[in-house]
């Protein structure tokens, strides 16, 4: 007769809701915080071996599965030590609450003693509240040390802020040494009001 022993679950996968999950990479926190839209993300980093951590653990389920609109994503300190240095991530628990184009919205660290730190947050920023505009994500600082991190498997292609022409010909004219004429008052005017004015009358 042969006994088979499944493999013991470890602490931080037990109690987890259908909103829970762990990452697995710094590309795929960053995937994740801009495939969640305007949804409300809860980044949890935590260490197997924290007492600290093991101890909130049931509680982060707990909210978990009163709040099944928010996302909750597991960090492991232990796996991902590069990747939280480059996030400056340097005590434990730790969390990081994301929205929309709001981007991160709170940041700080609690225990069982303190989850009302977390439950004031997630009231604060839940989902009666709207964020317009593309999903942010990671702040561009934190992209960017995550892609300058050799440790990493991670790629950042920094997206160029677009100015409209007026913009860049009115800075440009008004720049010291500047291959463009002072521009005319009028024409300075003709920019700011935008193009759905015409132009003056000929007085025909």
């Amino acid at each position: 007769m042969t006994l088979s022993i499944g493999k013991a679950m470890r602490w931080w996968e037990k109690g987890l809701q259908p909103n829970m999950r762990e990452t697995e990479s710094a590309q795929d926190l960053a995937d994740s915080l801009l495939n969640a839209g305007d949804k409300l993300v809860v980044v949890d980093f935590f260490s197997p071996g924290c007492g600290g951590c093991r101890a909130l653990h049931p509680k982060i389920a707990q909210l978990a599965e009163k709040n099944p609109e928010v996302m909750f994503l597991q960090v492991n300190y232990e796996q991902h030590k590069s990747m939280c240095y480059s996030l400056h991530v340097h005590v434990l628990p730790f969390f990081r609450i994301y929205r929309g184009a709001q981007g991160r919205v709170s940041s700080f660290s609690c225990t069982n003693a303190t989850i009302n730190k977390l439950k004031d947050a997630l009231a604060k920023h839940g989902p009666d509240r709207c964020s317009l505009g593309p999903t942010k994500g990671l702040e561009e600082s934190e992209l960017m040390a995550l892609a300058a991190n050799s440790d990493l498997d991670f790629t950042y292609n920094k997206k160029l802020d677009i100015v409209p022409i007026t913009d860049a010909i009115m800075k440009e004219a008004a720049t010291p040494r500047s291959p463009w004429l002072p521009l005319p008052a009028m024409a300075t005017q003709l920019f700011t009001q935008g193009s759905e004015n015409s132009l003056p009358s000929s007085g025909r």
